[in-house]
C-alpha cells in the first residue's frame, strides 16, 4: 500500500468512525446516510485510490477541475456531485459528468441544465440550494435560494426535460441567525424538506454537514453528508 493509500484509508476508517456513532446517537441506520468525499483540488490520483477504498460518490465544485478529473476516472464507477455556484455558461461542460447538481438556486439555470440535459440524452438529479442566511428573494452569500424562493424551483424542476427533482442541500450559514448554530439550520432544512416532499415525494435527498459539522447533519436527518479535509487533508492554499 502506498503512502498515501494509507493516508486515505486511515481518515476514510475516522470519517467513518464518525458517521456509525453519529447514525447510533440518532437512532439511525448506518446505511441511510451517504458519504460523498469532496475532491476539489486534489488529483485524479487520488479519486482513483479513493475508489480503490470503496467510495462511490465524489463532489467537485469547479468545472475547470472537474471536467479533466472526471473524464480521466471515466472509466470508474462513480457518482459525480456538482456542488460549487454554477454559472450558465458552465452548464454544457457539467452536464456531460456530472450525476447530480446540488447547486440548483435560480429559475435561469434550471432552464439552462435542462436543455443541455436533453441535448445530452441524460437524466441529471438536481438539488435545491437553500440559503438559511438569504432575505425572501435574495441569494445567500454562499449562493442558494431563500426558504419562501424553493417551491417555485421545484415546480420549475419537475417540469422541465432531463432533470430529476432529487431534493435538498445547504451549507451552514455564516451570517444571519444560523450563524454558529449548524445543528438548528440543519434542523430547519429537514422541516423545509418534509414540506418539500409532500408535494414532491421522491425529493427525499437532504446533503447537508461537512468536515467540522457531520455529526449535526445526522442528528437532523441529513441523507448525504459531504466531506473532504476530514478524508483528504487540509488543502493547499490557492495563489
Amino acid at each position: 500500500m502506498t503512502d498515501r493509500k494509507a493516508e486515505l484509508a486511515a481518515n476514510l476508517a475516522q470519517v467513518e468512525e464518525r458517521i456509525v456513532s453519529s447514525c447510533a446517537a440518532a437512532g439511525r441506520q448506518r446505511e441511510e446516510v451517504t458519504l460523498i468525499v469532496v475532491t476539489k483540488t486534489y488529483p485524479a490520483s487520488d479519486v482513483r485510490i479513493l475508489h480503490e477504498l470503496g467510495v462511490r460518490h465524489v463532489a467537485e465544485n469547479r468545472d475547470q477541475d472537474a471536467a479533466p478529473k472526471a473524464a480521466a476516472c471515466a472509466d470508474l464507477s462513480l457518482t459525480w456531485h456538482f456542488v460549487g455556484q454554477l454559472q450558465t455558461n458552465k452548464v454544457r461542460s457539467v452536464t456531460s459528468y456530472a450525476d447530480v447538481v446540488q447547486s440548483v438556486d435560480r429559475a435561469k439555470l434550471v432552464t439552462a441544465l435542462s436543455a443541455a440535459a436533453v441535448r445530452g440524452e441524460r437524466e441529471l438529479g438536481c438539488l435545491i440550494q437553500v440559503a438559511l442566511d438569504a432575505e425572501s428573494g435574495e441569494r445567500g452569500e454562499r449562493g442558494g435560494v431563500a426558504p419562501d424562493g424553493i417551491e417555485e424551483l421545484a415546480a420549475a424542476i419537475g417540469a422541465a426535460g432531463g432533470l430529476r427533482l432529487d431534493g435538498l442541500m445547504t451549507v451552514a450559514p455564516l451570517a444571519g441567525e444560523y450563524a454558529g448554530r449548524q445543528r438548528a439550520a440543519f434542523d430547519r432544512l429537514m422541516e423545509i424538506s418534509s414540506r418539500l416532499r409532500a408535494g414532491h415525494p421522491a425529493a427525499n435527498m437532504v446533503s447537508a454537514g461537512m468536515s467540522g459539522d457531520l455529526e449535526d447533519a445526522v442528528a437532523a436527518g441529513a441523507t448525504h453528508v459531504r466531506v473532504g479535509t476530514a478524508v483528504l487533508g487540509v488543502r493547499p492554499r490557492l495563489g
